[in-house]
């Protein structure tokens, strides 16, 4: 996907980008699910931007916490929702 992004070594374009992350993120890939939240969040998709967030956090990715951290203080995250993305998130770190 980021080739597609940045026009390396192919024409850039968003919809084959966005095609890959997709891709990459079913097959459990975390920093394609944290780029897709971004994505969705870019877009004013605040929910299913956490959705995706809240997978990658329970797949141990550090970057996915953090935005989730920042959106919970910010009130758009349910702290139950948080809560339980933490635990999962520490749980992961602890199983590698």
């Amino acid at each position: 996907s980021t080739s597609y992004r940045k026009g390396e070594g192919v024409e850039a374009d968003h919809k084959k980008e966005i095609y890959h992350l997709e891709k990459a993120a079913i097959a459990g890939h975390p920093g394609a699910r944290s780029n897709l939240g971004c994505y969705e969040a870019i877009n004013l998709r605040n929910d299913r931007a956490v959705k995706h967030w809240i997978i990658g956090a329970n797949l141990g990715h550090d970057k996915s916490i953090q935005i989730l951290t920042r959106f919970y203080k910010d009130g758009l995250v349910r702290k139950e929702e948080f809560a339980a993305a933490l635990r999962a998130h520490q749980a992961a770190v602890d199983a590698t």
